[in-house]
């Protein structure tokens, strides 16, 4: 739940009423011949998603369509699934009939792309430019699925291309210089950067998102720079940055920061990253690089829509075992260096060693500190936004939660007419059970509320471990709109100075028994100890989740820490996200997701942190930790600076491949 770019599924506008034309009715009460009827008059009226002018495919994407409009989630999933899994198979005969069909073979790239099928995306690509090497979209499709997979080296290669045969187009310029900088070549990557700068947009011509986004960039870059040889535990980047830069970036504003000062142009004694071979490390190094890789490979979604980026796997697998080393030294009472300051490490510290990882994988990507921007963002508050329903549009990302979330919001409405209106209670009873998806629930409102109009909120709370009885604000439902086909669904956190006070209070009081368990575990190990300590990790990630303390990245990073502490107190993960909890993925370009969404909505939908303990030990599938980690090498010796860590995520070490990882 952090700012994203969400997957959608675009729905042209309906002028079906609720309560009125058969169509619009829920269909869980109708059998698959009534379904298939809907759907085909639907189809016929062309009211659903992506109207085509052919029959068959209206007749598809309206089935879709009735499934979701019903609350049917899973079946919906999978039709889109099946329906891109058939296009594939269209574009495949459309190549047996024309084997040098250019488009065919880029469009079953993107196809494969959206499945998460990275290899047969690129072969795809591949083919294409075998028929036309001067193919730009397809160079820059393909440099865009090798940049969020992580092979940055390659996709530079492509960009590259593509700006030889056109020298403006603005998405392979900033791609460009990102895969530069991501790599450490700030010379080459902001000279890319400055490109895009100067191509300023016509009078009355919108500005392209990497307009927007390209003087952050840079910034950022010649900050990362500065840094390169720093040692990281000498400074802290969340008080560096200037408080308005941050607070824009994190919001995708427009670069109009008054009196801004640029930060120092690149300083020449300051050389680039230098590629370094895998057998340029010490053994044990490459012991550690490889249990990184199977650490971070734990983090990725097993199901079609989700790309696995190799680069951000090594980040936050080295951030998993850099988390365990110090909170194992903790316990041990050793003090730690962060922020040029030696001391006993807190809980922002121990999810800090995260953030720094997750942040040089992909420089493009804003990870800061909430409660480190200005005095005036947490004053107006700094939301955290989510919509899950916008107009004709449904985030498929969530769609597993819909109903989870309808069941919360009529319990809820039960609740408060229970205390306001108990005399209508059964009345309104009878007419929420009649309700099956979230839409529906709007003229039930107004029927029943006059205060209601044109929406209304449903707060979360988030019961106290620290002070029985108490609850801290969760996250904010709202359901606002006039007719179906014209609605608002959304959830949003709101990043106050209060709120985040209260919620470090709970942190900082299960951090201190964490650490106080911790200790005696050390000593003891007996199995009871082991799992009070586990459900006081899992119990403070669960606050963390639903305070969404960081602009980006907070579930990964959360989800790094969660491993690290659990290896530090003798347990490791081996179970991954069961399949089937993510839905598929439809976006303009994927990318990588690591826990991203299921773990921390699973924490924000939990009625409390001993049932979100419950859902994520089910399967996590905890066992006792292999002995071979207390050999590894300290990650934070090994890789004390910027530069050190950018070498080792260029590495590639197809070596791990054929080497038995240690905690097989």
């Amino acid at each position: 739940c952090y700012l994203l770019d969400s997957s959608f599924l675009h729905f042209h506008e309906s002028d079906c009423d609720v309560g009125g034309s058969l169509s619009c009715e829920s269909v869980l009460s109708l059998n698959t011949e009534n379904i298939l009827n809907q759907a085909k008059l639907l189809a016929e009226q062309k009211r659903f998603p992506f109207a085509t002018d052919n029959d068959n495919t209206n007749e598809e994407l309206a089935i879709a369509y009735m499934l979701i409009g019903s609350g049917l989630y899973d079946e919906a999933i999978r039709h889109f699934s099946t329906m891109l899994q058939e296009a594939i198979e269209s574009f495949k005969e459309a190549l047996k009939q024309k084997a040098d069909f250019i488009d065919a073979y880029k469009s079953l790239g993107q196809a494969y792309r959206e499945l998460g099928n990275f290899d047969a995306a690129t072969e795809s690509f591949q083919k294409a430019l075998l028929l036309n090497q001067n193919h730009v979209q397809t160079l820059q499709l393909k440099g865009m699925i090798l940049y969020h997979h992580g092979s940055l080296d390659e996709a530079l290669k492509n960009f590259k291309r593509c700006l030889q045969l056109e020298p403006y187009n603005e998405v392979c310029q900033y791609m460009k210089g990102l895969s530069h900088v991501a790599m450490g070549q700030f010379y080459e990557g902001i000279k890319a950067q400055t490109k895009v700068m100067l191509n300023d947009p016509l009078p009355g011509q919108k500005a392209s998102p990497e307009y927007l986004k390209v003087k952050y960039l840079r910034e950022y870059s010649r900050y990362l720079h500065a840094h390169l040889d720093t040692p990281l535990t000498e400074y802290n980047t969340d008080i560096d940055l200037p408080g308005t830069f941050k607070d824009h970036w994190a919001k995708n504003l427009p670069f109009l920061i008054e009196n801004y000062e640029e930060q120092p142009g690149l300083q020449p004694h300051i050389k680039d990253v230098l590629f370094q071979n895998f057998e340029s490390y010490k053994p044990d190094v490459q012991e550690l690089i490889c249990v990184a890789d199977h650490l971070g490979s734990m983090m990725q979604y097993e199901t079609p829509g989700f790309l696995p980026n190799k680069r951000i796997h090594r980040a936050m697998g080295l951030a998993t075992i850099e988390v365990m080393q110090a909170v194992q030294r903790t316990w041990a009472n050793s003090k730690v260096r962060m922020n040029g300051k030696t001391r006993l490490m807190q809980w922002r510290d121990m999810f800090d060693i995260a953030v720094k990882w997750r942040r040089i994988a992909d420089p493009d990507q804003p990870v800061l500190w909430l409660d480190q921007m200005p005095a005036q963002s947490l004053t107006r508050s700094f939301n955290n936004h989510i919509n899950l329903i916008r107009g004709q549009v449904i985030n498929m990302r969530y769609l597993e939660y819909f109903e989870k979330i309808l069941h919360f919001i009529k319990d809820r409405i039960l609740v408060y007419h229970g205390a306001n209106n108990p005399k209508g209670l059964l009345e309104v009873r009878e007419a929420l059970e009649k309700v099956h998806k979230v839409e529906d629930l709007l003229p039930i409102m107004k029927q029943f509320n006059s205060k209601t109009r044109d929406g209304f909120t449903v707060n979360t709370k988030v019961p106290s471990l620290k002070d029985q009885g108490k609850e801290y604000d969760g996250f904010t439902i709202a359901i606002t709109g006039d007719k179906v086909g014209n609605i608002l669904f959304s959830v949003e956190t709101q990043t106050t100075e209060e709120r985040t006070q209260l919620y470090h209070a709970e942190i900082d009081a299960l951090y201190k028994d964490l650490t106080a368990k911790g200790k005696i575990l050390i000593l003891s190990a007996e199995l009871g100890e082991v799992d009070a300590v586990c459900n006081l990790i899992l119990s403070l990630v669960y606050y963390f989740y639903n305070l969404m303390p960081l602009s980006r990245g907070s579930s990964v990073i959360a989800y790094s820490v969660i491993m690290g502490a659990l290896m530090a107190s003798g347990k490791e993960v081996s179970g991954k996200i069961p399949k089937g909890k993510a839905s598929i993925k439809i976006s303009k370009y994927t990318s990588s997701v690591l826990m991203d969404e299921l773990v921390d909505f699973e924490a924000m939908t939990a009625p409390g942190s001993e049932a979100f303990s419950k859902i994520a030990r089910s399967w996590m599938n905890l066992k006792s930790i292999s002995p071979s980690y207390k050999s590894l090498p300290s990650v934070s010796e090994t890789f004390p600076t910027l530069r050190t860590m950018i070498e080792v995520l260029n590495t590639d070490s197809p070596h791990c491949l054929k080497k038995t990882i240690v905690v097989v």
